[in-house]
């Protein structure tokens, strides 16, 4: 199967060759990029702990210089992803996340006492759940602190624009709800309705699928559960049934 990639990159490159390694074609088409610009500082004075919803977080503090003071405390990961990026950048209290802010909230909240200090979430200029509230829900105090930005692109590459139209490309893969939003408006301001409308949409979450919405009635598949292994094991099963 041929399959447009369109995370970020590094992470992009790093799908093509898991792809790749499972038998799979990937045309990379990054739909957001990474910028480390504009960033706010991360304050941890009165911190308990971390929380990183995103492995772009930790990058964008490996070299911070408040890195060093960071390590010591502990740090709530979203997801097994996450995780790995933290305990990579030294940090030795990691907890790993079921893979949703939701899930990530309420284990926080088990764990945590709201009076021992702040929590300090490591974000993204743009979030798609408010875990903040949630958390102050439940007593806590929240510092977000923005320390990367996503700039979405503005067009298809010409190349992938062919593909898509000359059937060069049997499916598509979307990471995030903001990504498929982005995804949606490209293929209508490039006039690709018709050409997707056959081409299953591997979606890590139900809430990724929704926003297809505008383009209509394409083909989606929602992964068991938001990890990569479940999105994988997807298009096999996938790809064997078209085999068969």
């Amino acid at each position: 199967m041929r399959l447009l990639v369109t995370r970020p990159e590094p992470d992009a490159l790093k799908l093509r060759a898991v792809l790749e390694d499972a038998g799979h074609e990937a045309v990379v088409e990054p739909l957001l990029s990474l910028s480390f610009e504009d960033a706010d500082a991360v304050d941890l004075d009165g911190a308990q702990a971390l929380i990183a919803t995103s492995r772009n977080a930790l990058r964008a503090i490996k070299a911070s210089r408040v890195l060093a003071e960071a390590r010591q405390l502990p740090l709530f990961a979203v997801g097994r992803a996450t995780a790995a990026e933290a305990r990579a950048l030294g940090f030795e209290t990691v907890v790993t996340g079921a893979g949703t802010a939701a899930e990530l909230v309420a284990q926080i909240a088990s764990v945590l006492d709201p009076a021992a200090g702040v929590l300090v979430h490591l974000a993204g200029d743009t979030l798609a759940h408010d875990l903040a509230a949630e958390l102050e829900a439940h007593g806590f105090r929240v510092r977000s602190t923005v320390v990367y930005r996503m700039r979405p692109a503005t067009t298809f590459a010409d190349t992938t624009v062919e593909d898509l139209v000359g059937g060069g490309i049997d499916g598509i893969i979307l990471m995030s709800p903001r990504t498929a939003a982005i995804y949606a408006r490209l293929v209508a301001r490039h006039g690709l309705t018709a050409a997707v409308r056959t081409l299953p949409h591997f979606c890590l979450s139900e809430a990724i699928a929704q926003r297809l919405q505008p383009l209509g009635a394409v083909p989606t598949r929602v992964a068991d559960a938001p990890r990569l292994e479940e999105l994988l094991a997807l298009i096999d099963e996938t790809t064997a049934q078209s085999d068969g």
